[in-house]
């Protein structure tokens, strides 16, 4: 009997992050992508734990892009045992250069901050995930592949890459599995780009496939038509505004790689125009500013790749390194423009901005990505009035603007071409990488193409074999997920508790007298002792 393709879902499912997906045919085992989780505390604790397979028997890694929800958990796979090659295309390996080591280097800051707060409590200190000396370790492996080259990973499964238009150097992955008649066509997606991105050209795949792997961040959003001159106009409008404040600042929370360039190069564009007044841009992210020599690097395979050339030359532009630079801006006086990474807010040089200028009536904050459920940026995005930052407890009086004109990814509308241009699917489409009210999305589109059954929703860990004539879950003889799959995706109880704690403040800070807030503090401990009772008495 002729042994099928098996493939586990190990990120990515029923979640928009930790990207990780194993394929098994005839004894070998490769990954597609092996990315880290972001969210809410209960996600991000999985990069801490073991992995659901062992590293050590995995043949090779594919991977699809250097965002670090796809690749920053390599280095953890190497430190784990794993040996083999890691194939992405040029301009990934040279992003993953920066952005592993920059990973570690962050994981590395945390851990000694967190471990010095631990001492203090008297607890165990902790390790980080890794450390920049194991992503170096890493990158010894990776072997750069050329798009649309095949490549043999091993006998049985070979490869090659697609241009997914996500991000300079992404790529989606064409896998074929098996030999002669018993071959098997599957596509993974990758992350897609949206048409209208300013550096990127537009996804390309063949078409007919057994089995797509579709990515469905957007797939319940439909956004307005969009060009060149409507995304700038946009932007423009949202300068002009936070700018009537003339001693404010315009925060803006970004990916370090791709968006901040974007980003920088419609600034300066718009500056040259006159269509907003010329002003202080700072690049707050040594990350971002080693990405941007690698975009120039590549600038003539880039659409505009020219405009992004001239405005790094601006004189507007200011790159900081150091965290003397970094915190130089602080003293700026005048308006000025911050970009700084992270996109979510969820760790680097923006929490200090954010920390800097959240109760500020003169601050514009402009989230300009997508914000994973359980992130600041997205607790923010919701409307916050109070944020925990750092331990400290910040109001915010800030304007929150949100601008989609700048996401990488495609929305619900271009997901459904992209699918419909690869069709026939003779089996399935698995949605991935997506929230609950994605995929939903993402599914009624494309009810119209393809039937219920041939439509899947992986959850997290799940497994399937990938017969012949269909696909066959088998995740009750696989071992159980590592998380509940309901808590994937989600705002977790951490989430909870801290806006339970900062409502709680800023209710007693508002009561009228002291006997008002005791009565508030006396039914609130009446209620948990009950709670406790009940709890008890089960």
């Amino acid at each position: 009997m002729i042994a099928q393709p098996i493939i586990h879902f190990h990120g990515a499912a029923g979640t928009v992050t930790g990207s990780c997906f194993l394929l098994e045919h005839d004894g070998n085992r490769v990954l597609i992508d092996c990315g880290m989780f972001q969210g809410s505390k209960t996600e991000k604790e999985l990069n801490y734990r073991p992995f659901p397979f062992a590293a050590s028997q995995i043949n090779a890694v594919v991977l699809t892009h250097a965002h670090i929800d796809h690749s920053g958990l390599m280095p953890k796979l190497v430190k784990d045992g794993f040996d083999g090659p890691i194939y992405a295309t040029a301009a990934t390996l040279d992003l993953c250069t920066i952005m592993l080591a920059d990973s570690a280097h962050i994981q590395e800051m945390e851990v000694e901050h967190l471990n010095r707060r631990n001492q203090r409590r008297a607890r165990e200190p902790v390790t980080p995930i890794y450390t920049t000396t194991d992503a170096a370790v890493c990158m010894t492996q990776f072997q750069a592949i050329a798009f649309q080259a095949w490549h043999e990973v091993v006998p049985g499964i070979r490869f090659r890459f697609w241009n997914a238009g996500h991000l300079l150097g992404s790529a989606s992955v064409e896998l074929e599995v098996g030999d002669g008649g018993n071959r098997q066509r599957i596509l993974f997606s990758g992350d897609l780009g949206p048409s209208n991105k300013l550096l990127q050209f537009d996804p390309e795949a063949p078409t007919g496939w057994d089995y797509i792997v579709c990515e469905s961040t957007y797939g319940d959003t439909t956004r307005s038509e969009m060009s060149e001159e409507i995304r700038r106009s946009r932007l423009r409008d949202e300068v002009r505004e936070a700018a009537r404040h003339r001693d404010g600042a315009l925060i803006i929370p970004s990916f370090a790689v791709e968006r901040t360039q974007e980003l920088l190069a419609d600034l300066i564009i718009l500056m040259e125009r006159h269509e907003i007044a010329s002003c202080p841009v700072i690049i707050d992210s040594p990350l971002a500013a080693r990405a941007s020599q690698i975009f120039q690097k590549y600038a003539r395979v880039l659409q505009n790749g020219d405009a992004l050339v001239r405005a790094m030359r601006s004189r507007n532009v200011r790159f900081t390194e150091s965290a003397e630079q970094s915190k130089a801006i602080d003293s700026l006086h005048g308006f000025h423009i911050v970009i700084a990474a992270s996109g979510m807010c969820e760790a680097g040089r923006i929490r200090h901005r954010l920390r800097n200028w959240l109760w500020r009536e003169e601050g514009t904050v402009l989230l300009v990505g997508y914000q994973a459920a359980g992130t600041l940026g997205r607790i923010l995005s919701d409307g916050a009035t109070i944020v925990k930052i750092q331990g400290d407890d910040i109001m915010v009086r800030a304007r929150i603007r949100k601008l989609d004109v700048y996401s990488g990814h495609a929305d619900g509308t271009e997901l459904e071409s992209w699918v419909k241009a690869r069709l026939p699917v003779r089996k399935a489409v698995f949605l991935v990488h997506g929230e609950l009210e994605a995929l939903a999305g993402l599914r009624q589109r494309l009810s119209g193409y393809l039937r219920p059954d041939q439509i899947v929703e992986p959850r997290l860990d799940a497994a399937y074999r990938l017969d012949a004539k269909g696909v066959v879950d088998i995740s009750q003889a696989a071992p159980p997920p590592r998380i509940d799959p309901v808590q994937a995706g989600h705002r977790d109880w951490h989430n909870d508790v801290q806006a339970l704690i900062l409502d709680l403040q800023e209710q007693l800070a508002s009561a009228a007298d002291e006997k008002v807030r005791g009565v508030i503090i006396r039914r609130i401990r009446r209620a948990l002792s009950d709670q406790l009772d009940q709890v008890g008495e089960r």
